[in-house]
């Protein structure tokens, strides 16, 4: 069972757009996924329109099995959602035994998926921290600007910080560029700098699209809203892309260093 948490600490690239759509491509691969919504802003939630109860936060502080709080979205899509009452969590947990972990020990009944996604919040908070230590794999959503390169500097020390602290090694399988828009100069300088500094795990990049945003508004991945989309064509290519790295999970799993898959580091993650 692959364990991806989708995570950004800057807002604004995409991620839940990417954590849905990933999801939903991939249970139309005959993968059996569970997408998991670890961000108080519930945008699972209204992207899919779902009911509120019960949730994250039940299940994390209000007692509640986790495998009560999950409910079918379609075929081979389970959904666990969030809504603003996440944000309590974070200040209830604070002073608990072992806060980093909690997510572990809730989640241990769930084991009959072929992926795990998890939406995480814009932050590195306690909430991020229990995604990470839960999570093996890290799927980092970028947006093709200057801020977004430097965001994305950030959370990959950021998530190597983590690995060495807890000792827990998740690896940074993939990076997706998006919001790109090849008429940008910006874009595609960003575009050229993303790939030189992290070759080899660069998806190909998500590009602008108009309907990938009126698809929440519909309640439907953009699979469902518009098949034929460049969205659709583009997040095809991404579920694709992580179907295809399913041989070299096993292998990463032996890996000491969460960027070890990384043939070139730029000097700002080591």
């Amino acid at each position: 069972m692959r364990k991806i948490c989708i995570i950004n600490q800057k807002g604004g690239v995409a991620k839940t757009t990417t954590a849905v759509n990933l999801a939903a491509g991939l249970s139309r691969q005959g993968k059996k996924v569970l997408l998991v919504d670890m961000d108080a802003q519930g945008g699972i939630r209204t992207s899919f329109n779902c009911d509120d109860q019960p949730d994250m936060h039940d299940i994390l502080v209000g007692g509640v099995n986790v495998l009560e709080a999950i409910r079918p979205l379609g075929k081979n899509l389970d959904v666990i959602t969030s809504k603003e009452t996440l944000t309590r969590c974070e200040l209830i947990i604070t002073n608990e035994k072992d806060r980093e972990s909690l997510l572990r020990r809730k989640f241990e009944q769930i084991k009959d998926y072929d992926y795990v996604i998890l939406d995480c919040p814009p932050s590195l908070g306690i909430l991020n921290q229990n995604a990470f230590l839960y999570a093996d794999e890290a799927l980092v959503p970028v947006s093709t600007d200057y801020l977004g390169i430097d965001g994305l500097n950030k959370i990959v020390k950021a998530i190597a910080n983590v690995s060495t602290v807890f000792g827990h090694n998740i690896k940074i399988t993939k990076i997706v560029p998006t919001l790109f828009d090849k008429r940008n100069k910006i874009c595609r300088q960003s575009l050229d700098k993303i790939r030189s500094d992290y070759y080899e795990i660069v998806s190909e990049p998500i590009r602008v699209d108009t309907r990938v945003k009126e698809a929440p508004a519909n309640g439907k991945s953009i699979f469902t809203y518009a098949k034929s989309s460049r969205a659709a064509q583009d997040y095809g290519k991404l579920v694709q892309s992580v179907i295809n790295d399913e041989p070299q999970i096993e292998k990463l799993a032996d890996a000491q260093d969460p960027l070890e898959v990384v043939q070139v580091i730029p000097a700002v993650a080591k």
